[in-house]
């Protein structure tokens, strides 16, 4: 009778038969052995992932409706970011989970070296999204059409493998960082700065452009890299370049409207959980509420926290009468339609993660500011808040740290309403009502699940050198899927001619790095006349005296198909006009 008086009041506070506890510090406690048990569970060749590498992990058991038995280089490198961290930070240093770290290091040596669709080793290949368990290249169609290549990967790889690096440095293990380690960071490092101004899927595999998130996690692995191959007396030079050009890029993703553009393509809102997931996988304690690198507590990540968070909130039946400053369930982006587009744990519990990280750092500081651009932030929480600075000593500090700890736990009791008994964790829950939907025991959930305990409980990863950064006066800004060539005073009217033959009902469209050809957006193109077939052409008045990157693309059928990389470069002339004349390739 005890027990089932305790489940009626777990009941009645959540409001959800599937409810774990009544508040954050409870469920996260509950969650955290089963996150674990269940993320280490989908790392092969054991538990859920039978017939897996050892080190490979796959991204849910599910094989069909929907097929996620393969390993993402992206989720396989974000789990094991999470494992470094509690290994490195003493948080678990347990055999097995060592054993795991080796075991990912070789296994990720592997997958480097495979030919796949998207290249070799040296010929763009790191750039291939997945693989099949069993270290083979996989060949079948994605979920959407063009899903390669994916950029974040390698970056986000090099980022991992980077930690672990410090760390046995710190250990005296040198030789085996320089034999065994660092040949796998180079690969990914040299990739990252050869590609990162190359159009790119974003980490939902669904646009083709330019992602912040890919942006962000590319800049702190050149950041990163550089300091280590420093560290070891390799050269740093190319890094360090493409890092400065990487963060003047990453300040174009910022808008007006008070929030970060997530793809500077695909004909969305660009509200997008990547921004949210970009600022805690880059988060640097060290760098303060600096806003260049979009750390959790800066003014800009704080006003584009909440209008990510609010675009959810009239769209999701499990939303409906929650109160402004109140958690609720959020997605991937609003326009999302993937399973019915619902929300995800993991993104539910990125919002949280990047609150306590925020927190974390105005306690550590002994203060916050408040801005014009986060003022509207705060005032969800006392609406007489001004500008200024508040020291740790003052109520106004007291109260709002009080108050956004509690908007923080909010998503987390979101998450614990929606979680079965058991504590599996699926990718997506029901906009209607709760029901968890599409792939069981997502692993990303899990790793989501634990960084997020790990920065409620006030664990500060190591820094990455985001401290004291600012954006240089003069860097190549433009990028594969957007940004913008610069230039001087006054246009020119540019020709453009193209060689492409297509089949009937087939035309040819052009995008690049500035205004005037849509950024980088596939939806936005410019059509391109057929008058003297099969040279298609389009006169643009294009910003003189600038250096400006295009592609052609082809439209047919609702299909898009992109221009093979590289880029190409016209750089304006000063006056008068100008003709290019490609061929499609």
């Amino acid at each position: 009778m005890a027990r089932f008086s305790v489940f009626l009041t777990l009941f009645a506070l959540c409001g959800h038969a599937l409810c774990q506890s009544s508040t954050a510090d409870q469920f996260l406690a509950q969650e955290s052995p089963i996150a674990k048990a269940n993320l280490l569970a989908n790392i092969g060749p054991d538990g859920k992932a039978a017939g897996a590498g050892a080190g490979v992990v796959i991204a849910s058991p599910s094989k069909t409706d929907p097929p996620y038995f393969f390993t993402w280089t992206r989720d396989t490198s974000l789990v094991f970011a999470a494992i470094i961290d509690q290994y490195t930070l003493g948080i678990d240093q347990s055999a097995n989970l060592r054993t795991q770290i080796d075991n990912f290091v070789t296994s990720q040596a592997r997958i480097q070296q495979i030919s796949n669709p998207s290249g070799t080793i040296t010929t763009g290949g790191l750039g291939e999204p997945k693989f099949n368990v069993d270290f083979t290249a996989f060949t079948g169609k994605f979920f959407c059409a063009w899903g390669r290549p994916q950029r974040d990967g390698p970056a986000l790889r090099a980022t991992a493998m980077t930690v672990w690096a410090n760390f046995l440095l710190g250990q005296n293990n040198v030789t085996y960082v320089q034999n065994s380690l660092w040949p796998i960071i180079q690969r990914d490092l040299d990739y990252v700065a050869q590609n990162w101004n190359q159009t790119t899927f974003d980490l939902w595999e669904e646009v083709s452009s330019s992602s912040f998130f890919t942006t962000a996690v590319q800049h702190r692995s050149l950041r990163q890299g550089a300091a280590l191959a420093t560290k070891i007396s390799q050269s740093a030079t190319t890094y360090t370049t493409q890092a400065d050009n990487l963060l003047c890029f990453l300040q174009s993703y910022w808008n007006t409207a008070g929030f970060v553009t997530a793809n500077t393509g695909g004909g969305r809102s660009g509200k997008d959980a990547n921004t949210v997931l970009a600022s805690i996988h880059t988060f640097d304690a060290a760098a303060g509420c600096d806003s260049v690198t979009f750390q959790p507590c800066s003014d800009r990540a704080l006003s584009n926290l909440i209008t990510y968070v609010n675009a959810f909130r009239s769209i999701y039946t499990i939303n409906s009468g929650i109160a402004a400053n109140q958690a609720v369930a959020t997605g991937r982006y609003p326009e999302d339609s993937y399973f019915g587009g619902n929300p995800w744990y993991l993104a539910t519990l990125a919002v949280a993660e990047q609150l306590y990280d925020a927190l974390i750092v105005w306690n550590q500081q002994k203060s916050l500011d408040v801005t014009a651009t986060s003022l509207a932030f705060f005032q969800l929480f006392d609406s007489s808040v001004t500008t200024g600075t508040y020291a740790s000593t003052t109520t106004t500090f007291t109260s709002l740290t009080s108050a956004v700890k509690n908007f923080a736990d909010g998503f987390v009791n979101v998450v614990a309403k929606f979680t079965p008994s058991n504590g599996g964790l699926s990718e997506q829950y029901s906009r209607n009502d709760g029901t968890p939907l599409s792939a069981v025991d997502l692993t990303w959930s899990y790793a989501a699940t634990l960084t997020a305990i790990d920065a409620h409980q006030g664990v500060t990863p190591a820094s990455w050198g985001a401290k004291g950064l600012t954006v240089p006066t003069q860097c190549q800004r433009s990028a594969g899927g957007g940004g913008s060539g610069g230039g001087g005073a006054g246009t020119v009217a540019v020709t453009f001619n193209v060689h492409a033959e297509t089949v009937f009902g087939e035309n040819i469209f052009l995008t690049g790095s500035v205004d005037e050809l849509q950024n980088w957006s596939p939806d936005n193109a410019l059509a391109l006349n057929a008058d003297n077939y099969p040279t298609w052409s389009i006169t643009v008045n294009l910003p003189a005296n600038s250096q400006i990157e295009y592609k052609y693309i082809r439209k047919f059928n609702g299909a898009i198909t992109w221009e093979s990389d590289p880029n190409n470069v016209i750089n304006v002339p000063a006056s008068g006009t100008f003709t290019e004349n490609d061929t499609w390739r």
